[in-house]
């Protein structure tokens, strides 16, 4: 399947969303993988296999180059793009794998529609979060704010974040034309802003957060 989404959102900072309706043999055929990441394959099962080797189709893709850039990942599981001062961030949800990748710190999430989520959003939202959101749009505001918590965490990517207390964002009135808000990571010495852009793609959340510059 082509890709549904590709655009250069910012001057340094691309985003694509490929819909992932191949087996993974269209994948193992399509690209060239390190022993060490077909090491990391052989260790996912079942669908997870398809979504891992997707995202990675969809990051070549989205460079243009003849040869493929390996994806490492750090002692806490960030992916890396090995050889390069670029940032990389991926998610997968169903049938869809989303990246962004900029020389800036940047996070992704991609999120189906979940009626439920507000059983659980008060583990991740704050209250002013919680306040923001009004009745007739509070799911899908939940859903940007869950999406752009993870993003922020993806960031970060040294795990160990309370979601309420060190991932703030701002609260906003949801516009999914303006597709915007901003948001902070705070925990110890580690502080960081960063711009948080949202926007539908059909039943799917996506959110992008970039590091801001001048702070």
């Amino acid at each position: 399947m082509p890709i549904l989404y590709h655009k250069k959102v910012l001057p340094d900072v691309e985003v694509g969303v490929w819909h992932v309706v191949e087996e993974e043999d269209f994948f193992l055929d399509q690209l060239h993988f390190s022993e060490k990441e077909l090491e990391q394959l052989g260790k996912i099962k079942g669908r997870r296999r398809v979504d891992w080797l997707a995202v990675r189709h969809l990051l070549h893709e989205m460079s243009g180059r003849e040869v493929r850039g390996e994806v490492i990942k750090d002692e806490f599981g960030k992916p890396h793009l090995k050889d390069t001062d670029w940032h990389i961030s991926m998610s997968h949800s169903h049938d869809r794998a989303a990246i962004v990748a900029s020389p800036r710190l940047v996070g992704l999430d991609i999120q189906y529609f979940v009626a439920r989520i507000d059983r659980i959003a008060w583990r991740v939202l704050n209250q002013p979060e919680m306040d923001s959101l009004e009745d007739d749009t509070k799911l899908e505001h939940m859903h940007v704010y869950w999406c752009a918590k993870e993003a922020l965490y993806k960031a970060y990517g040294r795990r160990e974040l309370d979601f309420c207390r060190h991932i703030i964002i701002k609260p906003f009135p949801l516009d999914w034309e303006k597709g915007f808000t901003t948001g902070e990571v705070i925990k110890d010495d580690y502080h960081k802003h960063f711009e948080i852009h949202y926007r539908k793609d059909q039943e799917f959340t996506l959110v992008w957060a970039v590091e801001q510059e001048g702070f």
